[in-house]
């Protein structure tokens, strides 16, 4: 009796051929950007093994598997859950299934995984924010793979995006802050230099103090990976400087709460002392102690408007537009207006 030997995987010609999966996939779509000594060590790799890279080679020829991919940035907390679930919910409707990746904010690993869902049959790509190296697109264009950028809408941008303006809803939220009188500020955010989306952020912040007189470059940032502890660090970071802020800005909720949580424990009263504000106005924020000034980002009807323009381009043919959402202001406890100076 014969035993069905296991079925070769990317991972297995990596691990043969002495490269990375990375590498591999570089291989079998941009052969060109590899060299001539690795393409032929994966390729005999390749050979020897008996990989396919045609995962599901019917559904392929087909173009069609009702299913599609959506690729976030992490799982680690509630900030894209709400989007996802009612983008879910709108495929579903229409007899479509969604496949969930996680990238942890690196942009290899999103590209390894736009790659395998596309090996995979996604019949169209959900991504978040503009930022990734071109190629990624002209693959995406050469497979006959929609993508749909969504958390961002950019009027300079081409790609056809589902979402809202960050700079725009920061500089709002940015404003009303300076109008109380705040002016030593600061801001804790995401790495803004592969994160379009926490770029537009600072941007709105620099714009609104332009507006006020300001000059932007007074304002102090640290950057720093998502999460509450995160955020904690940070904050006694920029509050044991020689001049403390009286309000803080926060690339998103988790960082917020975490900033919450520090002045606590530094005893610093909020907002009397400082002012603490988030972006995004997850469940989160409403629970905070106390609840916490924010940004408030429309993510049901996101996720739902992007689920019907993928819809509508699979099953009609509908060409995809941008679709504008808006973000707007949400005060709570957090912000008061700025204490007069001591003279």
């Amino acid at each position: 009796m014969s035993i069905k030997r296991p079925t070769p995987t990317l991972h297995d010609v990596a691990l043969k051929a002495g490269v990375s999966t990375a590498t591999v996939s570089r291989c079998l779509n941009f052969p060109d950007r590899v060299s001539t000594r690795t393409r032929e060590k994966v390729m005999n790799a390749i050979n020897d093994l008996g990989y396919s890279p045609n995962f599901g080679a019917k559904a392929m020829a087909a173009r069609r598997t009702n299913t599609i991919g959506a690729i976030i940035p992490t799982m680690e907390n509630a900030i894209f859950a709400r989007g996802l679930q009612a983008f879910q919910e709108a495929l579903r409707l229409h007899g479509y299934t969604m496949l969930v990746a996680s990238t942890s904010y690196r942009p290899e690993i999103e590209e390894e995984q736009i790659r395998t869902l596309v090996g995979r049959g996604a019949d169209a790509l959900l991504l978040i924010g503009h930022d990734r190296d071109p190629e990624i697109y002209k693959f995406l264009e050469m497979q006959g793979v929609p993508a749909l950028v969504v958390w961002a809408y950019d009027p300079t941008e081409k790609r056809a995006s589902v979402g809202f303006n960050n700079r725009a809803a920061m500089k709002e939220m940015a404003t009303e802050v300076l109008r109380l009188g705040h002016r030593n500020i600061a801001l804790i955010s995401a790495d803004t230099a592969q994160n379009d989306r926490a770029r537009a952020r600072l941007e709105g912040i620099q714009d609104a103090m332009i507006d006020a007189g300001q000059d932007p470059a007074d304002l102090k940032v640290v950057e720093t990976a998502y999460g509450i502890e995160n955020g904690a660090i940070a904050f006694e970071q920029i509050m044991t400087a020689a001049q403390r802020p009286t309000a803080v800005f926060c690339g998103n909720d988790v960082l917020a709460v975490g900033a919450l949580r520090c002045a606590r424990e530094m005893g610093i009263a909020v907002p009397n002392d400082v002012s603490i504000i988030g972006f995004d106005d997850i469940e989160l924020a409403q629970v905070a102690d106390p609840p916490l000034t924010t940004v408030h980002v429309p993510h049901r009807a996101m996720g739902q408007s992007a689920a019907l323009a993928l819809i509508g381009l699979l099953q009609n043919g509908e060409p995809l537009r941008s679709i504008e959402v808006f973000a707007k202001p949400v005060f709570r406890g957090t912000l008061a207006r700025a204490a007069p100076t001591a003279p």
